[in-house]
């Protein structure tokens, strides 16, 4: 009867809420960095390319970090799955053009979020994104900084 119990129980509630907590930051310092990187990368003196593409990783990282905060059980392997999932669909939602989605587009969180104009590099600059929020993930659980309790 214990057994069944202890069975029904969510494994280490505490640990995942703190996971969830901690991918939650680390999704916040990203997307203030992507946002600094695109309205300071110019002025700064950063090239077309790395404004871009930043842009794009750092997206992405985001994520992998946001699908890691509300599917904590998940394997890191898993989460980079899911997130590449979205962000393919996302990118290949830009050939879908209807009247009210083109305006979403045109605003600065249309922009942001779903981006304008379709490109294969930006499937391959979310990769490295993912491969990026895998590693930050990775390093966060190593450092001791959280109870992680999935492996990679």
């Amino acid at each position: 009867m214990e057994r069944a119990l202890r069975a029904a129980q969510p494994d280490r509630p505490v640990a995942l809420l703190r996971t969830s907590l901690i991918r939650a930051t680390l999704s916040l310092a990203v997307i203030v960095c992507g946002l600094t990187l695109r309205w300071y990368g110019f002025p700064l003196g950063l090239s077309a390319f790395v404004v871009k593409y930043g842009g794009s990783l750092l997206w992405a990282t985001m994520v992998f970090l946001l699908v890691g905060v509300l599917l904590p059980r998940l394997s890191r392997s898993q989460l980079a799955a899911i997130a590449m999932m979205i962000t393919a669909a996302v990118e290949f939602s830009r050939l879908v053009h209807t009247p009210w989605l083109d305006a979403f587009r045109l605003t600065t969180a249309g922009a942001l979020l779903l981006g304008r104009i379709f490109s294969l590099w930006n499937l391959v600059a979310y990769a490295v994104g993912i491969a990026f929020g895998v590693w930050i993930d990775r390093l966060v659980a190593m450092c001791g900084l959280v109870g992680w309790t999935k492996a990679p």
